[in-house]
């Protein structure tokens, strides 16, 4: 039996058991949280006043497997306001149910959190794309969803939220608002694009029948992360922006190089400081209340 306790879904005194260990550790009480994609981690290191929690260290807590994700938590100030940062995420395609993958995004709930930065990269769909482009997620399409595998799945205790809830607006238009604003005043604006991201279970990278697939289906990019986490926020009451990295272009061709998870890596530190750029700045901008937002 304890060996089936890390695979069973977590009460509400579970994640309130997570979230008590975390404020005991750290005096910061952030009220914006950060996850930080493949290769995108490096906004965590300029975190000021840091006290970093490795996850190995944190009671029930996931661990990351993946190449370009650290496994730590670092809070501190961003931008003159406090947060957490998620250095490193998980993934279905690791073993964990898709609860399990968006389960930190409940516990940012317990600690106060009111607004979630995601940030991934993706392969482009769209042909309008470039690498280097940085796509804000305006919706996105959920294929292990569609499938009926959902981070909701079972959760009916209604303090984490409505058992049913609508998720037709996912993304804050307000800070996709204020993302463009932004991206405008630091002369990003001809890189960013406004999109649809679909999520994939992976680990592999897909064929290109399927990619074609998505790109009818109204994709703009792909990827492997992000709907769990950002449909488990939205559920428990925190607003959301999301951001894409195109990393590499989706072969739509037999005959075109395959993906390379390295490549991948490699390419997001080439924009990794103007995407760190984008955030600090909207961080900024937040009110400290959180409140409305006027780009």
């Amino acid at each position: 039996f304890d060996e089936l306790i890390p695979l069973l879904r977590p009460t509400y005194e579970d994640i309130q058991h997570i979230s008590d260990f975390l404020l005991k550790t750290t005096n910061h009480r952030p009220k914006i949280a950060v996850i930080c994609g493949s290769g995108l981690g490096g906004l965590a290191d300029v975190v000021q006043e840091q006290d970093v929690i490795d996850y190995s260290d944190i009671p029930n807590f996931p661990k990351s497997t993946v190449q370009g994700h650290r496994g730590r938590l670092v809070f501190g100030h961003l931008a003159g306001k406090t947060v957490v940062c998620m250095q490193g995420r998980f993934h279905q395609y690791e073993g964990y149910p898709l609860w399990k993958v968006a389960m930190p995004v409940r516990v940012f709930k317990m600690i106060g959190v009111e607004t979630l930065f995601v940030t991934n990269a993706a392969g482009g769909l769209n042909s309008g794309y470039t690498i280097d482009d940085i796509m804000i997620i305006k919706d996105h399409i959920s294929m292990p969803g569609l499938t009926t595998d959902n981070p909701l799945k079972g959760s009916t205790n209604e303090r984490f939220g409505n058992p049913i809830p609508p998720v037709s607006e996912l993304y804050d238009r307000e800070l996709r608002e204020l993302a463009m604003s932004v991206a405008g005043g630091l002369g990003l604006g001809q890189a960013v694009r406004e999109g649809v991201l679909v999520q994939v279970g992976g680990p592999s990278f897909d064929t290109v029948s399927v990619f074609k697939l998505l790109r009818r289906l109204g994709a703009d990019c792909v990827g492997m992360s992000s709907a769990p986490e950002v449909t488990v926020a939205r559920h428990c009451g925190i607003r959301v922006f999301g951001l894409s990295l195109v990393t590499d272009m989706a072969p739509m061709e037999s005959d075109l190089p395959p993906t390379n998870h390295l490549e991948i890596l490699e390419t997001a530190q080439t924009r990794a400081l103007d995407v760190q750029k984008l955030i600090c700045e909207m961080i900024k901008q937040l009110p400290n209340n959180n409140d409305s937002i006027r780009p």
